[in-house]
């Protein structure tokens, strides 16, 4: 009988990162299948159905916090985040902001379909016979806000690059409180419009394109102040930033669909 020998080659080395077995996408899946249920059966009043809605939410809160703490883990204090693993890093985050683009594409096209060709339903003019929000109001000034937030975090880029973490951060708070601020002022515009998403096909664009946006002007903010308290703990350096440039790449896209919902829905909204 043959003795059967083991040809050891030595660890594989390479400049990739493999992640390590993780429960966090396994149970981000699971809690947003029960937001989306639960979110679907309060449309209809189902009793109890808030509950597990609140309960789902919670739970993908936890998971983004504990998938953040791992991700900083791997890329701060293991140093697993190489020179080629931040190259995919960007490509894959890239790669999501045009879905997401393309997301916003679909709900634009459902728009300009209505509103260049509208139907004899909505006695083909466009929009329909409504008191629209007047554009020199709110709309302009939270215009005004995220073109200012846009100047100020390009600010705190441009001081973090130079090695400025004090210019960096004020950069980062200013942008932070008038991303919320912007939010509050949509929430009050909603309060103050009249007409609902149930009124026709103008108020159902209207809520779904600015409601969308405001969830990732929420979103946004909120990656800008992940980044404001890893600056705070010293996690950045001057040539190893990746997390903010990718919110600063997120907050810039924000700022650039406002300003097409400006002109579309605001703008053209009060011709």
């Amino acid at each position: 009988m043959q003795s059967q020998t083991k040809v050891s080659l030595g660890p594989i080395r390479h400049l990739f990162h493999l992640v390590y077995r993780s429960p966090w996408p396994f149970l981000v899946s699971c809690f947003l299948y029960f937001f989306v249920s639960s979110l679907a059966y309060s449309f209809y009043a189902v009793e109890y159905s808030h509950y597990f809605l609140y309960f789902s939410l919670l739970g993908l809160i936890s998971c983004g916090i504990g998938w953040l703490f791992d991700i900083v883990l791997e890329g701060t204090f293991l140093g697993f985040h190489t020179m080629v693993v931040r190259h995919g890093l960007k490509a894959g985050f890239l790669l999501f902001v045009v879905s997401e683009v393309l997301l916003f594409f679909g709900f634009f096209w459902a728009f300009f379909h209505s509103a260049l060709c509208p139907s004899i339903e909505i006695g083909a003019v466009y929009p329909p016979d409504l008191t629209v929000i007047p554009l020199w109001e709110f709309p302009l000034f939270n215009t005004l806000i995220l073109i200012i937030s846009g100047f100020s975090v390009t600010w705190a880029h441009r001081g973090l690059s130079l090695g400025s973490f004090r210019i960096a951060m004020d950069g980062l708070l200013i942008t932070i409180f008038l991303g919320y601020w912007f939010v509050l002022l949509q929430g009050y515009e909603y309060y103050e419009a009249s007409f609902t998403l149930s009124d026709g096909i103008y108020s159902s664009c209207f809520y779904m394109l600015t409601g969308l946006h405001g969830c990732h002007v929420i979103v946004g903010a909120t990656f800008l102040l992940v980044c404001f308290i890893r600056l705070i703990e010293r996690h950045f350096l001057v040539r190893h930033y990746l997390g903010l440039v990718c919110a600063i790449w997120y907050w810039h896209f924000v700022d650039v669909v406002w300003l097409f919902l400006f002109v579309s829905l605001y703008l053209w909204g009060n011709w």
